[in-house]
């Protein structure tokens, strides 16, 4: 079961990591790999416009946001045209058929040590920032936006380049 997993209780936020031996960036903070502003896709575009703004742009990955800010999902190159080619999707259909839409997500102030948890199972998570905003009748609710997305190279270029040793 998922519950008796540690690594699922700690990535879901249920427990505390106890690692033994902390790498020197273990601790320090998401915010700090000083990510480029994502890429966001609406839902409605189609496949076939994903994959020439993904090439165009030079990503191989983008979140797919709702209009309202809600997180669809990621859409990928590579599973965009295998989904194509394969025939299980048309140029013609929205991001919304070939999107992943089970993916992990991780905030600004959440350490590198709880990220480098999340992508030793996923290739890559959404980087969220919470933020409070008030309607005409000044009620306030909670919205998460899309800050970043952070893959493995992007941890271990910052690592590497901050290496302390």
């Amino acid at each position: 079961s998922k519950f008796l997993n540690d690594k699922w209780m700690i990535k879901n936020g249920f427990l505390n990591d106890v690692q033994e031996h902390k790498p020197w960036w273990w601790s320090i903070k998401v915010q700090k790999l000083n990510l480029s502003a994502p890429l966001i896709l609406l839902p409605e575009v189609s496949c076939q416009k994903a994959i020439e703004i993904l090439q165009e742009k030079g990503y191989d990955q983008a979140p797919v946001v709702a209009e309202s800010g809600l997180i669809l999902g990621m859409v990928t190159l590579s599973n965009t045209l295998t989904s194509v080619l394969a025939g299980n999707a048309q140029f013609s259909d929205p991001v919304t058929k070939v999107i992943y839409d089970q993916f992990s997500k991780i905030g600004l102030e959440d350490s590198l040590g709880k990220l480098s948890r999340i992508l030793e199972n996923d290739h890559f998570a959404i980087v969220v920032h919470e933020q409070m905003q008030f309607n005409g009748n000044g009620s306030s609710f909670m919205k998460q936006m899309v800050f970043g997305v952070v893959t493995a190279m992007d941890l271990l270029t910052f690592v590497s380049r901050n290496d302390k040793k």
